[in-house]
């Protein structure tokens, strides 16, 4: 619809509607005066200042790869133009540049890429390590102090490095910097006579930007930092170019434009580079605040701040494309002057429909959806009238029958986003990952209708079943529930397990439905006493089948050193005590019943010595053994000694035994036992000693699930069934259990493309006879064949190849550590290089080298310095060997004896080496690559079984849909000729590499089955790689969000898209009460007037004047804003009242981005309360947090650098070490690298292992329940933390004096003057507030504080929330007034559900985050509301014996009748669920810190938190409800009555007494906060005025300090902040008044 006139097509639309129409149209024209014309405008800028567009667009260039890095670069160079440019121009060159490397597909993400600034991070990341770079080695040649800062943080170390002694480029390398082109000269002569660089090399990281080419190895390592565009870059890189192509030196460049060079370069290198950056790429609301109490304060504001500054930017509505007639019809003729809050509920029930209607009838839907729901408020009236089409409501209806009303889906290419937490950075990250691939695949000449075909496959999901099929006569059954006696009382019934039942109960039915099978060694304590288990189980009836897999380690190991060939077993006369074991479990099991075997290896357990049983680690006497296999055959009457001896000296079971254990290697448990196999399912030595019922319970759902469906029934054999329909016949952790993130793979479609000399040279090893079969799956062999690890790899894969791999081809890739070039390759290294890659005869290539690496003394040659006059003859040996096996001797012999034969070994071997270091392995590395996932080897080599394996695995889960494909692709622009096996198996390899590379959701959703013919929008584009799938609620605050998106990609990817709406049904409220912006650039650019602005704003126009506003940012997960410049109160935004101002505008900033991520210990339970510290290199501690026990979740904040994250000095590394090489000892790591380069920051995941010996201690002591707490006093805890060492680390930070305090990077710390007139520990108070009336009430609580308290005291304020006028003020009035204070917050975690009103996510920080929202050093902390008057010292509750509880609050007046009605605590839900105990109010409460952490309170708070809030009915006073709810789980000390008194539920006869007075809101008389505080407290009034006064004062001075600075317009481009507060100098009563 191009015209209004188009709604009358609409069918049912009454023409009543535009009499409506018409009429609001006048009121609005008439209406319109000055409250109609304002304009809120809204900016977010980044800690940072600006980075050079250049340098952002060759790190954009560069995610495509290290290759298009430098190309950029290089082309960048060669086009270089001299002179002043504008920025326009530069930006149209940076553009043009940029989509020519990155190619028609990715052009626009990388256009729209830059106007976001979304590679802005990566070059801050730059310039910490170049600030690092300098502040260490800078010293050494000059006095000047880098970072000399007062206080050093997370900003203060990546701050932009000022060039030092005037150079802007500088060279790191190692322990020293060259400055100048003539010392980094000098320093390559010096190289060039070196062979070995120094151990101190600069350290690489592995975002580094590493010069092609150059040099591997010990190599030296030269880092440039410095710009490019500027001179001496380019005499710089030309240098190190020129010694990296030699060999000398590893190049490494890391782009910085150093302070004070921004005049020295082209004008295109400075581009971008402004004072502030303004940020997109996030949402702004403005909800309309519940005034039920009136919340505003009451001193009208005179003279805002008549700012345009953040119209610096691109506001988001002037500069956003030019929207279309329809859109604009609908907004300026139904955009009312006021908002009508009466609706009845006719109005609404079907609103969500009729939206719907609207949409699909409309020429744009996205567009119209968009104005939406972006002001619904106002729209809402004019939507409710048009009368519903039926069938559009019927198709929703069925719809819903598949997904329920309301919920949204978002997927790209079929894989699944959670649209809740969606930003347009991840968002862009997705489809570009999508267009790089399909770019990849396209390289490989795949037709385009094909590729979107293979992007549109799922990602393998994360397998959660893995069977490991151990059927076989070698499991050994204790019971058997179907057949044995003792559970003939149970019945058969399966359908009983699909009962309700209690978690965790038993389901008693006689059927052998859970299979427990036990691999363990007698011999070991440790595995033997697993044995115990099992009887004890079966003596009580669990109802599962249990038995036992017995194999001897010894013999294990044997088998492993032979590669698996049982033959090739020497004898051993050494005594085997678990062979003997088994041998004779073995009799009792044959002789006699099976439970005697099993009573047998429990006595062995009980009899062994009780300090063996405990250690565990040597094995049981043998005479231990022998004394219980003697005295039970006694018992039973037989022949003991003559028995036992025919037992020790004969055979008699020994094959038995080795076949057990042969079978147990093949099973691939040689490294996992004890373990247990419940149905197949693996649970390792970690898991074992509890797993049975754990497992039990985990199967119980699958069981129940395939009973309902009738694939079980009580014929079914239950184990038979599982491991026939998926099990497999090895298993190998690296293989099946390693998450997706776990994984690493690499894209091969690049060199498959480019036809890279390496693979064009390769030749392919097959199972015999199936050279010309195509292969689905590729395994590319990297070995070092110079150690005898990669031999053995080779070995095993040779034995796969001869055991009949079907589907899998192997490729020989060879990888030496070292390239010695005196002498010759040894002769097998030769002969499998000659021989791996002939062309001819390949049938008979793979037996061949089977038997060559068979041979000793060959491998000997390889292994030992053997006499080189020997060669001859093992060559002698060879060629007779091929001419057994049917080659042809006379090329062999010409290739071993040809010295240019050996030259091209020689660089065929280099040539490879280089290949693999491109693909990221190390020299020397041994690796296995299958289509592309790669195998570190260092862990232990792959056997024959573990390819076989593989094999299954990767064709199931990600290769077979691909191959299927490529089957029935009809090949275009490709010879015949060219259409081999060879040619498939290549294509399906590379394919299915590069798709396994991308980074996308393996979750996935078919929307097909949803119709979507009457209500969605569908568009399909042909020549589209984005397909993008989305059900969405079109008023819900996810389509908000999910809209723009939508818009945004339709602007610039033109996609296809299928969008199914579904509205929730039978509304009862307004579904959306706020009014939203999405803050992107516009296409147009980020260039105004001719120069590149800061960045874009979003912008509020014809909002409802006379409604109160609260405005709130909707940002990305990773970030944490807050207000810097706002002068009117952001809480209570009321347009008419702000008078003479025609925009009033609101600047946050970008105060971290979030490091978040999840800590186990290994497979086991978070390790909670377990302390982290991270910083830099130079600076360990910078932040701090603890391990929640909720899904192990951690959140540290920082800004773009690298970090490093360790355990905290004290308990934390008493306990732990990180998993990985050394774990559990004082070898073992206790630090990780962490990279912060987005805007998405960053989330890790990282296990711990417990150190050796203190297996059995625990990170916390936890104490449930109240009863616990009674005798607890202050010096138990005491001596409890001194034994425990429990925050030991934080003490000594303390011991250290203000420096450390300082370093906390999260914290904005001052400490007030007066430092000698209080003595004593400090009172830490804590409180929260938000809006001008509640800064107004804290501040006089923090006078009453003050003035009442003789002890130092020190505030803490969630700095979220504060106005920047609040936060101007409070340093002054700390150093008057004497006292300390901290700002702290903390992100909301995505896992923990959301509250959307901003008064309740408050309310929720008062009480969810205690226990991480402080630094933990903190000890102790009490909250006061910020309406609270403190008319006592606090030192009397500071010092209170809370009788070690947690917290401690004041219970609720009782002795105010009037209102008894309001009590809802006494009656009810709450009167049942209290029992007894009070309830409590939450206005003020002590925290002991040190217990709540120690008790993890605050996890408990979570888990009560997230089960409470699904419903929608409780927590209606979240910070009170909550703790009191918990309170049997989480105890409260009940505070003595006087110390919180409040007129609405105390009487009048106990104020006299109170300690501390609240305004609490009155449920009966609602009278407004401030008329309260006057007629109730009698020194309010004074303490107001105090503090109005100071607040005044302070503001005038500032203004005073500022007049003699220079003009007002120069301010204004040197600093556009000032000019919010300097416009408004002459309203600093107002000011005061906030």
């Amino acid at each position: 619809m191009e015209s209004l006139s188009e709604f009358r097509s609409l069918k049912g639309w009454r023409p009543m509607y535009f009499g409506a129409l018409a009429l609001l149209l006048l009121l609005a024209i008439a209406g319109q005066g000055d409250a109609q014309s304002k304009t809120v405008n809204v900016a977010t800028r980044a800690k940072w200042t600006g980075t050079p567009l250049l340098l952002e667009a060759s790190e954009l260039v560069g995610k495509e790869g290290n290759q298009g890095f430098w190309r950029f670069v290089e082309s960048w160079m060669e086009d270089s133009q001299a002179g002043e440019l504008p920025d326009e121009e530069c930006l149209q060159r940076i553009l043009d540049k940029g989509a020519n490397l990155v190619g028609t597909s990715l052009a626009p993400v990388f256009h729209l890429s830059l106007l976001l600034r979304s590679a802005s991070p990566k070059i801050v990341l730059y310039r910490q390590l170049a600030q690092q770079s300098l502040s260490e080695h800078l010293s050494e040649r000059t006095s000047l102090k880098i970072n000399d800062q007062a206080k050093v943080d997370q900003w203060s170390v990546s701050k932009n490095p000022i060039a030092p002694e005037g150079q802007c480029c500088w060279v790191e390398v190692g322990s020293r910097i060259l400055l100048g082109e003539s010392e980094l000269k000098e320093w390559l002569q010096f190289v060039q006579k070196r062979s070995h660089a120094p151990d101190d090399a600069a350290e690489v990281y592995e975002f580094d930007h590493i010069y092609p080419g150059t040099a591997e190895g010990d190599a030296f390592v030269a880092v440039l930092y410095g710009a490019l565009g500027t001179k001496c870059f380019t005499s710089h890189h030309s240098l190190l170019k020129e010694a990296s192509m030699q060999g000398r030196v590893k190049y490494i460049y890391r782009p910085v434009l150093p302070d004070g060079c921004g005049s020295r370069v082209e004008s295109c290198s400075r581009a971008g580079a402004l004072d502030t950056l303004y940020l997109g790429g996030y949402g702004v609301e403005l909800a309309l605040k519940n005034m039920e109490y009136k919340a505003i304060d009451d001193s009208e504001v005179k003279k805002g701040d008549g700012s345009e500054e953040a119209e610096e930017g691109n506001s988001q509505e002037e500069q956003s494309p030019e929207v279309d007639g329809e859109v604009m019809t609908f907004r300026d003729h139904l955009l009312s002057s006021e908002i009508d809050d009466k609706y009845n509920a006719a109005d609404l029930k079907d609103l969500g429909y009729l939206t719907v209607q609207h949409l699909i009838h409309a020429s744009d839907p996205l567009r119209l959806m968009q104005e939406i729901n972006q002001n619904f408020p106002k729209l809402v009236s004019a939507l409710s009238r048009a009368q519903l089409n039926s069938t559009v409501k019927e198709e929703i209806t069925q719809n819903q029958r598949m997904i329920p009303p309301g919920k949204n889906l978002f997927a790209v290419n079929g894989a699944l986003v959670n649209p809740d937490i969606l930003d347009i950075f991840s968002l862009l990250e997705l489809v570009e990952g999508e267009l790089s691939v399909a770019g990849k695949i396209a390289q490989l000449k795949v037709p385009p209708k094909y590729i979107r075909k293979l992007l549109k496959l799922n990602d393998a999901r994360e397998s959660s079943v893995f069977r490991l099929d151990f059927r076989s006569d070698h499991v050994y059954y204790l019971n058997n529930i179907e057949e044995d006696t003792m559970y003939r009382r149970w019945r058969p019934n399966l359908n009983e397990i699909l009962m309700p039942a209690y978690p965790g109960q038993m389901r008693y039915i006689r059927k052998n439905l859970y299979h427990a099978v036990y691999v363990i060694d007698p011999a070991l304590p440790v595995e033997l006493k697993l044995v115990e288990n099992i009887v004890y189980y079966v003596q009580n009836h669990v109802p599962v089948r249990f038995g036992v897999i017995l194999a001897s380690s010894k013999q294990i190991e044997a088998v492993e050193s032979k590669g698996g060939d049982v033959s090739a077993l020497p004898e051993s006369e050494e005594v085997d005590v678990s062979e003997m074991i088994i041998r004779m479990f073995h009799y009792f099991r044959e002789n006699m019943e099976v439970q005697t075997a099993f009573g047998f290896l429990n006595l062995v357990w009980l009899n062994e010595e009780v300090e063996k049983r405990e250690e565990g680690d040597e094995p049981v006497s043998a005479s231990v053994a022998e004394t219980v296999f003697i005295d039970i055959l006694r018992a039973k009457g037989k022949s003991s000694e003559a028995i036992f001896k025919s037992l020790k000296e004969g055979t008699e079971f020994k094959e038995k035994v080795l076949d057990s254990s042969v079978f147990v290697y093949k099973l691939g448990l040689s490294q996992m036992h004890p373990c247990m196999l419940m149905n197949g399912l693996v649970y390792g030595p970690s898991q074992i000693q509890n797993a049975a019922i754990a497992a039990m319970n985990e199967e119980l759902p699958r069981i129940q699930e395939a009973v309902y469906y009738g694939r079980l029934n009580y014929r079914t054999d239950v184990l038979d069934k599982f491991l026939s329909d998926g099990g497999q016949r090895r298993y190998n952790p690296q293989i099946v259990s390693e998450k997706k993130e776990g994984r690493t793979y690499v894209s091969l479609s690049s060199p498959v493309a480019e036809e890279d000399k390496v693979l064009t040279r390769l030749q392919y090893l097959h199972h015999p006879g199936t050279e010309d079969d195509v292969k689905p799956v590729t395994h590319w062999l990297c070995v070092d064949l110079s150690e005898e690890s990669g031999i053995r790899l080779l070995q095993q894969a040779l034995r796969y190849l001869m055991e009949g791999a079907e589907k899998g081809r192997i490729g020989v890739l060879h990888n030496l550590k070292s390239l010695e070039s005196s002498s010759s390759y040894p002769l097998l290294l030769q002969v499998v290089v000659i021989m791996a890659n002939s062309p001819s005869r390949r049938a008979k290539v793979v037996p061949f080298l089977q038997k060559l690496l068979l041979s000793d003394e060959l491998i000997h040659t390889v292994l030992a310095d053997s006499d080189l006059s020997l060669e001859n003859t093992y060559i002698k040996l060879v060629l007779e060997l091929a001419e057994e096996m049917g080659l042809k001797r006379d090329y062999l012999e010409h290739a071993l004896l040809d010295p240019a034969r050996r030259q091209s070994i020689r660089d065929q071997i280099t040539e490879e080496r280089v290949f693999l270091a491109h693909l990221g392995l190390k020299a020397g590395a041994n690796a296995v690559i299958t289509n592309g996932r790669v195998f570190d080897q260092r862990g232990g080599s792959f056997v024959a079984e573990d390819f076989t394996l593989l094999d299954t695995i990767e064709y199931e889960r990600r290769v077979k849909p691909v191959e299927e494909i490529i089957q029935e692709i009809e090949w275009e622009h490709v010879d015949a000729d060219e259409l081999t096996s060879e040619f498939l198996s290549s294509r399906i390899m590379a394919i299915s590499s590069s798709m396994a590379a991308r980074s996308r959701s393996s979750e996935s959703a078919n929307f097909d089955v949803l119709k979507a013919e009457k209500s969605a929008f569908v568009r399909e584009v042909d020549a589209a790689y984005i397909h993008v799938d989305a059900v969405i609620d079109p008023l819900s605050g996810t389509a908000q969000r999910i809209t723009p998106l939508l818009v945004l990609l339709d602007d610039w990817l033109k996609p296809s898209f299928r969008i199914v709406f579904n509205p929730t049904n039978s509304l009862e409220d307004l579904p959306l009460k706020n009014f939203y912006r999405y803050v992107v650039p516009s296409k147009s650019g980020i260039i105004s007037d001719g120069v590149i602005s800061p960045g874009p704003s979003g912008v509020f126009s014809n909002m409802p004047p006379s409604r109160t506003l609260t405005m709130n940012l909707d940002v990305p997960e990773s970030w944490l804003v807050e207000p810097v410049v706002a002068v009117h109160d952001l809480d209570n935004l009321v347009l008419e009242k702000v008078k003479n101002e025609r925009i009033m505008s609101a600047i946050f900033e970008l105060e971290a981005l979030v490091v978040t991520g999840h800590c186990y210990e290994k497979d086991g339970d978070p390790p909670r309360g377990l302390q982290l510290i991270m910083g830099t290199k130079l600076h360990s501690h910078l932040v701090d947090t603890i391990v929640m026990a909720n899904l192990g979740y951690l959140q540290l904040k920082a800004g773009p650098g690298v970090w490093n994250l360790q355990l905290a000095p004290g308990r934390s590394t008493e306990l732990y070490t990180l998993e990985g090489p050394g774990e559990g000892t004082d070898a073992g790591s206790i630090t990780k690298r962490v990279v912060v380069e987005s805007f998405k920051g960053k989330l890790v995941r990282f296990e711990v292992v417990k150190r050796q010996g203190k297996e059995d201690e625990q990170m916390l002591e936890v104490k449930d329940g109240d009863e616990e707490y009674e005798d607890f006093n202050a010096d138990d805890e005491k001596k409890e933390n001194e034994g425990k060492g429990f925050l030991k680390w934080a003490s000594d930070i303390l011991s250290r004096g203000n420096k450390a305090k300082e370093q906390k990077g999260e914290l904005d710390s001052v400490s007030g003057g007066q430092p000698n007139q209080r003595r004593g520990e400090t009172i830490n108070i804590f409180s929260i507030a938000s809006g001008h009336l509640y800064e107004r009430f804290l501040k006089i609580m923090m006078l009453s504080v003050i003035k009442n308290t003789n002890r130092p005291v020190k505030f803490w304020f969630i700095k979220n929330y504060l106005s920047p006028q609040f936060k101007d003020v409070i340093p002054h009035m700390a150093k008057e007034y004497g006292y300390e204070y901290d700002l702290v917050t903390y992100k909301w975690p995505t896992w923990l559900q959301k509250q959307t009103e901003k008064q309740r996510i408050i309310w929720a920080y008062k009480i969810l985050f205690l226990d991480v929202i402080f630094p933990l050093s903190l000890k102790k902390v009490i909250y006061v509301d910020a309406d609270q008057i403190v008319r006592t010292d606090m030192g009397e509750l500071y010092d209170m014996d809370i009788k070690g509880r947690p917290l401690a609050y004041t219970p609720f007046c009782d002795n105010n009748r009037e209102m008894d009605g309001y009590r809802f605590w006494n009656q009810g839900f709450w009167k049942d669920h209290l029992r007894g105990k009070p309830y409590h109010i939450s206005a003020l409460y002590v925290v002991d810190l040190a217990k709540f952490r120690l008790s993890a309170a605050g996890d408990n708070l979570r888990v009560f938190y997230e089960s409470l809030s699904k419903d929608p009915n409780s927590l209606s006073n979240l910070d009170q409800d909550l703790p009191n709810y918990a309170q049997h789980n989480v105890p409260i000390f009940s505070l003595p009555q006087q110390w919180l008194w409040c007129e609405s539920w105390c009487g009048n006869g106990t104020k006299a007494q109170a300690k501390t007075i609240d305004l609490c809101n009155n449920p009966m008389t609602k009278e407004p906060k401030l008329e309260g505080a006057r007629r109730i407290v009698a020194e309010w009034p004074a303490l107001d005025e105090e503090a109005r006064q100071f607040t005044a004062r302070i503001l005038e001075g500032r203004v005073r300090e500022r007049e003699v600075d220079a003009p007002l317009k120069e301010r204004v481009q040197a600093d556009p902040e000032n000019v919010v507060e300097e416009s408004n100098f002459v309203d600093l009563e107002s000011k005061a008044e906030l």
